[in-house]
């Protein structure tokens, strides 16, 4: 049971990220909207998009599904950041989705960390 409730936090975290990555690398408008309004177009939006991928990649293998999610919710703790800060909950009137998925990835990757931190030197009880 414990294995299948890793699976689908994996999936899911895994699945946002990798869906996102379509929009950041064709240069959709609410990605170049975003990234510029926080004045790191085109490098941070194409940054963020190789972090989100390489996480996604580190998620869904199981020796490395905590170093993954160690990165995604780095990733995703500056996306939520940016969200409450400069960019506000709305982003071209998409009903707050992106922050959404934004925070649902944050909490599962939160949880993937919890889970498998016996994996994590600094976890490790000596």
């Amino acid at each position: 049971m414990k294995n299948a409730y890793i699976w689908i936090l994996r999936l899911i975290t895994a699945g946002i990220l990798l869906q996102t990555l379509f929009f950041k690398f064709t240069g959709a408008p609410e990605s170049v909207y975003i990234f510029s309004t926080l004045g790191v177009e085109p490098f941070g939006r194409i940054g963020s998009g190789i972090a989100e991928l390489i996480a996604a990649i580190l998620i869904l293998y199981p020796r490395t599904t905590t170093w993954g999610a160690l990165l995604a919710a780095g990733v995703m703790a500056g996306a939520i950041l940016s969200h409450l800060t400069v960019l506000g909950l709305e982003i071209m009137n998409d009903g707050g989705e992106l922050f959404i998925l934004a925070v649902v990835t944050f909490v599962c990757a939160i949880l993937l960390i919890f889970e498998g931190k016996a994996s994590l030197p600094f976890f490790r009880k000596s």
